[in-house]
């Protein structure tokens, strides 16, 4: 089915509204799926926050002008599927962790940050930790010497015996 000329600049206004919102755009060749397949491809986009669309490349390319995502229209070449994320790896990570349980679809390339993706930039960028988990990780650094020095403190009391607590509090205000 064709798009009049009005669908299709609504197409573009609404993928550059999409752009202009993202960090990452990844892009992969969806030639073999079934629709069943792309169906629960756009459940796990939507689940986590990516803008999933199958585009012609030509309005793909109007619609990222003048945007970020400007350098990847060299990788728009194929029956492509579009994914936009506002998060900088959910995009490249729902692409990257479909192709691994289907190999019909192949990721193709990407952009983020003004620079372009080739198929293992969006798979690595697939590998880096979501930002609540890298939020974790600092949280649980910054436990660490608190838990540390609470367990010397413990030791050193079980040293000196429980009943005396008048020489750990003196313990802890040297340490």
């Amino acid at each position: 089915m064709s798009l009049n000329r009005n669908e299709k600049a609504a197409v573009v206004t609404d993928v550059s509204a999409q752009a202009a919102r993202s960090q990452t755009l990844a892009l992969a060749e969806y030639r073999g799926l079934t629709v069943e397949h792309l169906n629960k491809l756009r459940v796990d986009a939507r689940a986590k926050g990516v803008y999933l669309h199958v585009l012609k490349n030509s309005l793909a390319r109007r619609a990222v002008a003048g945007t970020p995502f400007e350098v990847a229209q060299g990788a728009m070449v194929g029956p492509l599927i579009y994914s936009f994320s506002e998060d900088a790896v959910a995009a490249a990570k729902v692409l990257s962790d479909f192709a691994k349980t289907n190999d019909k679809l192949i990721v193709k390339g990407g952009a983020f940050a003004g620079k372009v993706l080739d198929a293992n930039g969006v798979k690595a960028l697939a590998a880096i930790p979501s930002r609540e988990v890298l939020i974790s990780q600092i949280a649980g650094l910054l436990k660490s010497p608190i838990q540390r020095m609470a367990g010397v403190l413990a030791a050193l009391a079980l040293q000196r015996g429980a009943g005396d607590e008048a020489p750990v509090a003196e313990a802890a205000a040297a340490a």
